[in-house]
């Protein structure tokens, strides 16, 4: 039933996939519930089958923070997430997952990746998955222009404009609500290449 999730980071056996889907936990979580907040250790990897869900840090008010909030990622119906810095120097987090609507996930815990590796090392793979997450949580950190960090949630995650207010998007992007009203007119006019 999760084979093809599990393959989504690599090749496996049959047998390694059949023994995927005994260890893991799906979950379903109620909006605004927790994965993990800030101060607690990373234990885990998750896989979101449906719903939507936030990393983010509260911080003081500025121009493109949503309620003090200062979203790191945003996560939606077939996305790993985790808190990479937490998980690999296994140190407490500093910011809090959360989900923003009623999810089903799966969850994979720091100990039964070790048991899975130890099973096959073809479970080595799920590494792709730490990748990923890192070069997301890097892609906003460098100087893309508002239009271009918003061509490229239109272009490769249209999936976030529906399941997140505009908002949050912007804080995200780490733009003004204001400027993301003027991308998102300009863009209605074809300025998106």
């Amino acid at each position: 039933m999760y084979a093809d999730i599990l393959r989504s980071t690599g090749s496996y056996l049959d047998e390694e996939a059949a023994l995927f889907e005994k260890v893991i936990t799906v979950r379903e979580i109620g909006k605004n519930e927790f994965l993990l907040r800030k101060g607690e250790m990373t234990r885990s990897i998750y896989y979101l089958l449906n719903g939507a869900v936030q990393q983010y840090d509260i911080v003081a008010d500025t121009d493109h923070n949503v309620a003090g909030h200062n979203v790191i990622d945003l996560h939606i119906t077939g996305d790993w997430f985790l808190n990479y810095e937490s998980l690999i120097a296994q140190r407490p987090s500093n910011v809090f997952i959360e989900t923003f609507s009623d999810s089903k996930i799966i969850e994979i815990s720091l100990d039964t990746v070790h048991y899975l590796t130890a099973k096959s090392l073809a479970f080595l793979q799920l590494n792709r998955i730490l990748e990923g997450t890192f070069n997301r949580l890097q892609f906003f950190d460098h100087s893309m222009t508002p239009m271009e960090k918003y061509s490229t949630i239109v272009d490769n995650r249209p999936g976030l404009i529906q399941a997140f207010p505009l908002k949050v998007i912007s804080s995200f992007l780490k733009i003004t609500p204001e400027t993301l009203s003027r991308v998102r007119k300009a863009a209605s006019k074809g300025a998106i290449s």
